[in-house]
């Protein structure tokens, strides 16, 4: 059985977690990683999870919506993501993470499963773990809602969408504008990387992973609950952060992504998503029960 380590995206604060201790209020593992967290702890498997916070430092709470606090192991901040900046900053601290994980604990390999952009981070994490000298051994990745062509975030912050492209919905409409509002305010250069512009191409950032998951089975997983309109492919469908499309990797190339399987849920991007659109927590990528099986499942096969 492969220990897990779960990774949240962009903007999202996370404690640190063992299979014996997690935040004591709030919700244990946060918002966006919780109930993964105990599905995995329900099957008898092992699993961590990345701290990770807005902004670099140590991650002590989170007393926004949803969050958490009284967190037993406080980690260093060279240790912990910063969910508001740069993909390889962020895999730099997450691959630091695993070797504490080596060290401490005795981790030798291990499942990663990254919601969001915290796809991307564990995408980045598995190179430097390649390049460096940290003994785990990258067994498989699970990505949820990964950005990995691009968000409408990162889209529409760099113009490669506009809200023209919303075709007068009024959900799709304030998440492009509060998304930006939310970029100006905190991105620390998550934003403008998590956009089409900075990820393909032949010189973005997807080409310059290729070879980096030879040999790694790949899932991906992408929600299309806000469907109303067809086109632009790069916004409809949506899971209200992440079109379909980018979500599923359709357009990264067979030399970045070899081994891929996709897997398509009637699902929002997170809970933050599910309570703003008046939805069960269930349908959110994370809480959904068929994701929490097949995560479940890609550890203990």
């Amino acid at each position: 059985m492969t220990d897990v380590v779960l990774v949240s995206g962009g903007a999202a604060v996370s404690p640190f977690t063992t299979p014996e201790r997690a935040a004591r209020s709030g919700l244990a593992a946060g918002n966006s990683l919780t109930a993964l967290r105990q599905a995995l702890l329900d099957a008898g498997v092992r699993v961590f999870t990345a701290p990770a916070g807005i902004g670099q430092g140590a991650v002590t709470e989170d007393p926004g919506w949803q969050g958490f606090g009284d967190v037993p192991t406080v980690l260093p901040a060279e240790w912990t993501i910063n969910a508001v900046g740069s993909i390889d900053d962020a895999g730099a601290s997450l691959c630091r993470f695993l070797g504490h994980l080596a060290d401490e604990y005795g981790m030798t390999d291990v499942q990663l499963v990254g919601h969001s952009m915290g796809g991307l981070f564990c995408r980045s994490a598995v190179r430097q773990l390649h390049e460096g000298e940290v003994p785990i051994a990258p067994r498989g990745l699970i990505t949820l809602g990964t950005p990995w062509t691009g968000s409408l975030l990162g889209d529409y912050v760099t113009g490669a969408i506009t809200l023209e492209d919303a075709h007068g919905d009024a959900f799709t409409t304030e998440v492009l504008t509060r998304s930006a509002q939310f970029a100006r305010d905190n991105s620390q250069g998550a934003a403008d990387e998590v956009a089409i512009g900075y990820l393909t191409g032949v010189e973005g950032w997807n080409a310059r992973q290729a070879g980096v998951l030879d040999g790694i089975p790949v899932t991906v997983v992408a929600g299309d609950r806000f469907a109303e309109f067809a086109e632009p492919e790069s916004l409809w469908p949506h899971d209200g952060l992440v079109a379909t499309r980018s979500a599923s990797a359709v357009d990264v190339p067979e030399g970045v992504l070899p081994h891929v399987d996709r897997v398509l849920r009637p699902d929002v991007h997170s809970i933050f998503f599910a309570d703003a659109a008046g939805l069960d927590w269930e349908t959110a990528l994370t809480w959904d029960p068929v994701v929490r099986d097949l995560v479940v499942r890609a550890a203990t096969s």
